[in-house]
């Protein structure tokens, strides 16, 4: 009887356990392998990408700097504008005094 049992044991392993466990070995080493090549061709798009962006963000800066005006350049408008309109000002401030003493 005890013959029978390993026998019987044998073939389970023979006709079941080792064909699954070689599907599952096939299944993993195959899902981990396209997973590799898939990861390649995201890691190879992503690089693509980021050199595109870093060229235009490089194009952006420097347009920035040729057509934006500087700072000094802001700083020297602004004083303009200012003493323009201290100007307009005084002289605001001189004509209501000019009218009172017409009447």
């Amino acid at each position: 009887m005890e013959t029978t049992v390993y026998a019987s044991l044998f073939r389970w392993l023979a006709m079941v356990e080792l064909p699954v466990l070689g599907g599952m070995f096939w299944f993993v080493w195959r899902a981990r392998r396209d997973n590799d090549v898939a990861l390649a061709d995201h890691r190879r798009l992503v690089d693509a990408s980021m050199g595109r962006l870093r060229e235009n963000f490089a194009a952006y800066k420097l347009d920035v700097a040729k057509n934006y005006a500087s700072i000094s350049y802001l700083k020297d408008v602004e004083r303009r504008l200012t003493g323009h309109l201290l100007r307009i000002e005084t002289k605001l401030d001189r004509r209501p005094g000019q009218a009172e003493a017409r009447s």
